[in-house]
């Protein structure tokens, strides 16, 4: 079964992810992170995840605007990090600024994706995303080399 990391720190906006991601739920195993430390400590397996088992997500889904550590430096470890710097991340911010976007892209970051304010156009766009991500992508059978 593949997995899916959801790094959001608002309540509000992660449980709106959880449900317009609902029809993926038989077959995606879905985690979350409320900031970057976790989210890097997550895939890291370090802490609490110290004994995760099972393949790394495959793919992670990334606020910007984030407590202790935002997206943009976590994107940075992510990218320096061999074990996991294939893994594809995809920015869901609510953030419409060009050096936001310009700044992701010069960091690695796989796509930038706006977060609509309608549900039915966020769910819809979630939909999307993850159809392509999750079936249409193909990449390494790992993105772990070590």
């Amino acid at each position: 079964m593949q997995s899916l990391l959801i790094v959001e720190d608002n309540p509000r906006d992660l449980d709106l992810t959880l449900i317009a991601l609902e029809s993926y739920s038989d077959s995606l195993a879905i985690e979350t992170a409320r900031d970057g430390e976790e989210a890097l400590a997550y895939l890291r397996r370090e802490g609490r995840w110290l004994r995760r088992v099972g393949d790394d997500p495959a793919l992670v889904l990334m606020d910007l605007k984030l407590p202790k550590m935002d997206g943009f430096d976590v994107l940075q470890e992510i990218r320096r990090t061999p074990k996991i710097a294939l893994l594809p991340v995809v920015a869901l911010t609510s953030s419409c600024e060009s050096r936001d976007l310009r700044r992701c892209y010069e960091s690695g970051i796989n796509a930038f994706v706006v977060k609509p304010m309608n549900f039915g156009e966020f769910s819809k766009t979630l939909s999307f995303v993850a159809a392509f991500w999750l079936r249409l992508n193909r990449r390494p059978s790992s993105a772990r080399t070590a």
